[in-house]
């Protein structure tokens, strides 16, 4: 019987592929074949397999108890477990804080500042949180009284603080008089982007002057304060330090000598290095927080909404088609106006990536730094200007906007993310190099073929753009001899784009730290260091006629319906993104003051000859100048005068530079 039981349920094909259903591996199948099997006694032995089952279910329930009890002890006690981790936490970090300091305090100076930073605003969230609002009632009089008299307050505070501007200006370029041509430039543009307003009558002059002053105030602490410069200097050493860490990923995929021939190789890989770090950072909130308060102290002075302020503010950070995905779900609602400082402050800044790429170019990393952070409220003042709000906004008095994040899981998700999504913009980077490039080179033939029919060589591209762009970039600072290379480069970054025109930048201070003569032939080989920072600020943007494409396609990605608002502001956006880097450029012009070498004498009684540098020519320019030949005799004035080493130095001088002083 049973052997004609299981031939009932032997497996088949059919009964396969009807999985469980198959009576052999059905468990009620299985019961009724022990039954079966066992006979008479098969009741007994399942009442004897149910006690052994209830016993290893009791022998598991003790065993679990002590992980149970301490399960509901920690939820009970999360608070006080919670504080005491994070003392012990402060306990040691405390202990290694002190031991730093003790060995070493020079050393720890960076750790020290980092703490200071991070305690403080520790503090001043915990007395925002328990004591804010005690305080806001306890000053809710003087508060009442300053609301009173803001309306005479604030004509009284304009008039000094302009006063102050006038006297400062005046004293300060009293000493320089080129740095005027810097401040009629920066009026200027002001008022050329005036002049194109959509709304005249509509402007908010709040937004332009506290824009402007902030722009200011910010460019003043960076450039001329010994604070800022060096602040900002040891900030753009770590950014550099930190950026050779990409050799050791880069040198392991690609070989050495790839990444130190190869241009691809070496630079291409600093931009996935910089936007997997970056997509750390937002993964950790720290973005979101830096964003959150640059935005608060922008529309705190400025008086715009909080959509278009975050956006301009994220952009300090992110390109012009990330920065709009942190207020995703409100630009369909956003005004005209709100969307136009959206674009601006895409076209005004550029992303953290390429930054590291412009620094490993040799770029200085501390301007590159400052001209970020200074387009942000210069890109809102000057939206403002030029396309001023005359709807009414939803967004306008709302107290706060929830930041977009991302849907990474972990740590370790939000870096592979950060690495795969650059690799679309490092292709993109190559594609368009390779493009504008070989673009540039054929419109280049075509100029010089068509020069030549009228006797007219060496007519480039960059030709037309020196003599056409010249007088902006005179009135940008720089140097009337400089003036042609400046706006060689401004050309490049407007209708190529900046990347090739920071590339042609790099070339020429390699140049002239290599100490190079300053004219070869008819062609100037570098330009002054005044006019490398002017350049700087002038092409730190992504304001090209090739990013329209990409700020239409970003922006219409998000909100389909919104199209054809998009197209209509974009060119005006583009127009006022390239005002706000040469107003940057201006301003740098105004307030730059070069570091030159005090001791020329000293300096050049213990400098290397065997190669060059700009310290170098710096200084034999200036024993040049000092020489003076007379009746076939040579002699020296000013401090050279009556010392012995002017003479060997001046043999060593000619030995790599040409004057008319060494054929004496």
């Amino acid at each position: 019987v049973a052997y004609l039981e299981m031939e009932e349920n032997q497996i088949t094909l059919d009964n396969l592929e009807k999985g469980t259903d198959n009576p052999a591996f059905n468990s009620l199948g299985e019961e009724r074949l022990y039954e079966e099997c066992d006979g008479p006694h098969g009741g007994i032995k399942e009442k004897r397999r149910g006690e052994g089952k209830g016993r290893v279910s009791s022998y598991c329930r003790k065993a679990l108890q002590p992980a149970s009890k301490a399960k509901h002890f920690c939820k009970a006690h999360a608070k006080a477990l919670r504080m005491v981790f994070w003392g012990l936490l402060g306990a040691a970090y405390l202990c290694y804080f002190i031991a730093a300091c003790w060995l070493n305090f020079q050393r720890a100076l960076a750790l020290v500042v980092i703490t200071a930073v991070v305690v403080f605003f520790v503090c001043w969230s915990l007395f925002k949180k328990h004591c804010g609002a005690k305080v806001l009632l306890l000053l809710s009089p003087v508060q009442k009284c300053f609301q009173k008299s803001w309306p005479w307050l604030k004509w009284l505070l304009s008039v000094v603080l302009l006063g102050g501007l006038v006297t400062w200006l005046a004293l300060d370029t009293a000493r320089n008089p080129e740095q005027l041509i810097s401040l009629a430039g920066f009026c200027f543009l002001v008022l050329f982007l005036f002049a194109f307003s959509k709304h005249h009558s509509a402007v908010s002059w709040r937004a332009v002057f506290w824009g402007l002053g902030l722009e200011f105030l910010v460019g003043l602490f960076i450039l001329r304060t010994t604070p800022g410069i060096q602040a900002f200097q040891w900030l753009g050493d770590q950014i550099q330090f930190f950026l050779s860490y990409t050799k050791a990923g880069s040198s392991f995929v690609f070989g050495n000598t790839l990444i130190e021939e190869v241009f691809a190789f070496q630079t291409l890989p600093i931009v996935v290095f910089f936007s997997c770090v970056m997509s750390v950072l937002y993964y950790l909130g720290i973005m979101q927080w830096l964003i959150l308060k640059i935005s608060w102290l922008l529309q705190f002075s400025m008086g715009t909404t909080p959509t278009e302020t975050l956006s301009v503010a994220g952009n300090i950070f992110v390109g012009q088609t990330e920065a709009p995905l942190l207020i995703r779900p409100y630009l369909a609602d956003m005004t005209c106006s709100e969307i136009h400082a959206v674009m601006t402050g895409g076209f005004s800044t550029i992303a953290g990536s390429v930054m590291g790429a412009y620094i490993s170019f040799g770029i200085d990393a501390a301007s590159l730094i400052a001209a970020s952070v200074m387009a942000a409220p210069c890109a809102l003042a000057m939206s403002k200007l030029i396309y001023p709000e005359v709807e009414e906004s939803k967004f306008k008095g709302k107290e706060s906007i929830r930041l977009s994040t991302g849907n990474e899981q972990n740590i370790l998700e939000a870096a592979s993310s950060g690495a795969a999504t650059s690799v679309g913009l490092v292709a993109n980077i190559a594609a368009n190099l390779i493009a504008f490039l070989a673009v540039l080179e054929f419109i280049n033939a075509a100029l010089c073929w068509f020069g030549e029919m009228v006797d007219i060589e060496d007519l480039s591209f960059q030709m037309i753009c020196s003599y056409v762009l010249m007088p902006v970039a005179f009135l940008m600072g720089a140097d009337w001899a400089d003036s042609p290379l400046v706006a060689e480069l401004l050309g490049i970054k407007i209708f190529l784009n900046e990347f090739v025109a920071y590339q042609q930048l790099a070339t020429y201070k390699k140049n002239r730290l290599s100490g190079l003569e300053e004219w070869n032939g008819g062609r100037k080989q570098w330009m002054s260091e005044r006019a490398e920072i002017i350049t700087t600020f002038a092409l730190c943007g992504f304001a090209n006629l090739s990013s329209i494409g990409i700020m239409l396609g970003g922006l219409t990605s998000i909100v389909p319906h919104r199209k054809s608002d998009f197209a209509s502001m974009v060119l005006r956006a583009l127009l006022t993104g390239i005002c706000v880097s040469m107003l940057n450029s201006c301003l740098a012009g105004l307030l730059y003051m070069p570091m030159e070498v005090s001791d020329c004498v000293t300096f050049l009684s213990t400098a290397n000859f065997t190669s060059t540098n700009y310290p170098i020519y710096t200084c034999c320019k200036q024993l040049f100048a000092s020489t003076v030949l007379e009746n076939g005799t040579l002699s020296f004035t000013g401090v050279w005068a009556g010392l012995a080493e002017s003479m060997p130095h001046l043999t060593q001088c000619c030995g790599h530079y040409n004057h008319t002083s060494c054929l004496g």
